[in-house]
């Protein structure tokens, strides 16, 4: 069976009702008529897979009739509200989280500080307690639950959804975070790294109409997204995108918290800005604090920052060449401190790669900033759940 059809008797394939699904996603209304038209269908063929989606609330008669002189014809809408997703972003010291509904509207929202070393369980716990008062505030029961999607922040195997190996969160590695979340919540689970999550949320929001793009993520460590022919590429186990780990000239014998010396994420990340400002004696304990310090106008953090862009920079050079995207989105906390870190990005990514490369290059801080990792677990759950062959698969019974 392929993605959004169902078997014909003769061997053959027609869209499902998975397909008609995601025609009607783009918002606009449209009959049967213009169904069959679009697919190829018979009309009753059309009533008989639209029936199937009303029954699961995915579409709804809309408002809007088109007539062609005879009696007006019924148009059917994407129903945004049939359900809703439950999406987190977990950073290292900090948690956002969010329930949104099928089209990406907000319900509802909230940021803690939430260390993420307290371990799986603690963390986790906590997050079903707070999902079940946002539930509560929108007046959702746990039924309306379509999928939750969480953004860890290290390596993360995508295809069970557990931790690998993450160097800042004790107790994580290879724990069963989507069946542990996903028996207390009754729902489908998806896991991934912080940084994809971001990039599939600033893509969906900001760059839709761009086909290859990276997101580099600044903060407590330093990641990278990559969206090619405008899906996220995640490489064969889930771990495309660490740049942080890339061995840097600059870095020397410094010291990586994965074990290694002379990583980017050593000289760069916003713990290492934090340390070189400590050492010159300057009150600075990480990222925020870094940023904090820009804005008051320190000469010696835009210094340390404006370097740490042309380390940045220079990684991102390489993958320039390589790769050709046409934007680079820069966020993170310290994506809060502006052009400091863009100049020396920048600065880098235009004296080293190739001229072709950089031609129509876009560097910019990402728009949806600290939100960008919550839309995008959202984003993650709502293709997933609403993708052709998904759909067919959950109403087959239906249709035969």
């Amino acid at each position: 069976m392929t993605h959004g059809t169902v078997s014909e008797p003769g061997g053959g394939t027609a869209p499902g009702a998975g397909a008609l699904l995601a025609i009607l996603r783009d918002g606009q209304a449209r009959t049967r008529a213009e169904l069959a038209q679009l697919t190829g269908l018979a009309r009753s063929t059309v009533s008989q897979r639209l029936d199937v989606l009303i029954d699961n609330e995915w579409i709804v008669p809309s408002q809007d009739t088109v007539s062609s002189g005879g009696r007006p014809a019924t148009a059917f809408a994407f129903n945004r509200g049939a359900r809703v997703v439950l999406s987190a972003d977990l950073g290292a010291t900090h948690a956002r989280l969010a329930v949104t509904d099928l089209g990406m509207t907000v319900l509802a929202e909230r940021a803690a500080e939430l260390p993420i070393e307290r371990g799986p369980e603690p963390t986790l716990s906590w997050l079903v307690t707070a999902f079940e008062e946002m539930l509560a505030e929108t007046g959702h029961p746990l039924s309306q639950i379509c999928g939750i999607g969480l953004g860890l922040p290290g390596p993360v195997e995508h295809v069970t959804g557990r931790p690998v190996n993450p160097p800042i969160m004790p107790g994580w590695d290879d724990f069963p975070v989507p069946e542990w979340l996903g028996a207390r919540l009754a729902a489908p689970v998806l896991v991934d790294n912080d940084v994809n999550i971001m990039a599939l949320g600033e893509h969906w929001i900001a760059s839709p109409e761009i086909d290859h793009l990276l997101f580099v993520k600044i903060g407590t460590g330093i990641g990278c997204g990559i969206i090619a022919d405008r899906r996220l590429h995640r490489g064969a186990q889930g771990a495309a995108g660490d740049v942080g780990h890339i061995r840097v000239g600059t870095a020397g014998d410094a010291l990586c918290r994965c074990g290694n010396t002379g990583c980017l994420e050593a000289v760069a990340s916003g713990a290492a800005m934090a340390a070189r400002l400590r050492e010159a004696g300057i009150d600075a304990d990480g990222s925020r604090d870094v940023v904090r310090l820009i804005r008051g106008g320190s000469a010696q953090a835009a210094q340390v920052i404006r370097q740490a862009g042309r380390d940045i920079g220079g990684v991102l050079a390489a993958i320039v060449n390589f790769f050709n995207p046409s934007v680079i989105i820069v966020g993170g906390d310290i994506a809060e401190a502006g052009e400091h870190v863009l100049a020396g990005v920048r600065e880098a990514i235009y004296s080293r790669s190739l001229p072709l490369a950089t031609q129509h290059l876009t560097i910019r801080a990402s728009e949806l900033g600290d939100r960008a990792g919550v839309i995008g677990a959202a984003v993650m759950v709502v293709e997933h759940v609403l993708a052709p062959g998904t759909v067919d698969q959950a109403v087959t019974p239906a249709v035969h």
